[in-house]
């Protein structure tokens, strides 16, 4: 008989994942992204690649804020920002989907620089794909507002006295014009080179407004409030 070849099967080298099991932490699937109206401010985080320094050290931040003040476009903007140890909310508005997509890839690219300059590297610097909620009521807008701005306090370690007490230094809290009452005391900043711009968006700008300006002392969503 003459041989016959048999066929190997060979074991991908990917890890499998249990069906219907979670997605990694951190994953964010490569769905196609929703269409987007240029009335909903959006509601932005990305997230660093693991093994990587802290983003709340302040030499790195101030080169990540010097890229933020340089993001601004007539179709795409930054308002609101805040920068955690691995990770990054923002509150962006963009003239389409587009727009988002291509003013998101810029922006990435534009911190990523900067923070391989700070430390004097190459290589990756975030982590997946970027994640975007559209916020589309005053409400949901206001909410998202506290989020961003108060995130410190979801992730602040007891004794944190920089993130527990003030407005958090790595963020855009200070420029933010929508507090109840006079913020913590400091020198105030001016709006020359911002990292933030001006929103543009009736929500943004106004609508939110009408649940309340933001309290000193609001914190996220089942996070701790500080008195």
């Amino acid at each position: 008989m003459r041989p016959r070849q048999l066929p190997l099967s060979f074991a991908s080298s990917r890890p499998q994942r249990r069906r219907g099991a979670a997605p990694a932490r951190g994953h964010v699937p490569h769905r196609a992204r929703p269409a987007h109206c240029s009335r909903h401010p959006v509601h932005v985080t990305f997230r660093r690649a693991r093994h990587l320094p802290s983003l709340r050290t302040q030499s790195l931040f101030s080169s990540l804020r010097r890229a933020f003040s340089r993001t601004a476009r007539s179709w795409f903007r930054v308002v609101q920002f805040s920068v955690q140890a691995d990770h990054v909310h923002l509150i962006v508005e963009a003239l389409d989907k587009g727009s988002l997509s291509r003013g998101m890839t810029g922006l990435l690219v534009r911190l990523a620089r900067a923070f391989n300059r700070a430390l004097g590297r190459r290589g990756g610097v975030w982590s997946g794909r970027f994640h975007s909620r559209a916020l589309r009521t005053p409400r949901e807008v206001r909410n998202g507002l506290v989020y961003v701005l108060m995130n410190h306090r979801k992730h602040a370690a007891p004794g944190d006295s920089h993130a527990m007490n003030g407005l958090d230094a790595f963020s855009s809290a200070v420029w933010f014009e929508g507090w109840a009452g006079p913020p913590s005391p400091g020198p105030p900043l001016s709006w020359h080179d911002p990292p933030v711009a001006l929103s543009e968006t009736w929500l943004a700008r106004i609508g939110w407004k009408r649940h309340g300006l933001i309290r000193f002392d609001e914190s996220p969503k089942g996070s701790r409030t500080v008195r």
